[in-house]
């Protein structure tokens, strides 16, 4: 069964950083096209960022030098990195396989003073 855990999300103020973890099981993330999907209150989805099984990543522009992604093969987890954090990155963060449309159930991200 395909499973995907996020965890990490908090409360953070501008500038200020976070990371983000997605436990993984059913799958191989090392060898799978995932990513990081976020959507904020009353918005629509927006894909953060991808990275296939290669480890070639893609960001969108908005967070492109702020957030990373990474993997720990041996953890079978995926990271984002978030720096530099804006009130606009408030948002629940979910994690996907880019492959059968499996997702996590979230985790709230918000930057605020």
């Amino acid at each position: 069964e395909v499973q995907l855990v996020e965890s990490g999300g908090d409360l953070v103020q501008p500038g200020g950083s976070l990371r983000l973890s997605c436990a993984v099981s059913g799958f191989t993330v090392s060898s799978s096209a995932v990513g990081w999907v976020r959507q904020a209150l009353g918005k629509g989805l927006e894909w953060v960022s991808r990275m296939n099984g290669g480890g070639s990543i893609k960001y969108e522009a908005c967070v492109e030098g702020r957030f990373t992604v990474s993997r720990d093969n041996a953890k079978n987890t995926l990271y984002l990195q978030m720096n530099s954090l804006k009130a606009e990155d408030t948002a629940v963060y979910y994690c996907a396989k880019v492959e059968g449309g499996y997702w996590g159930k979230g985790t709230l991200v918000t930057v605020s003073s």
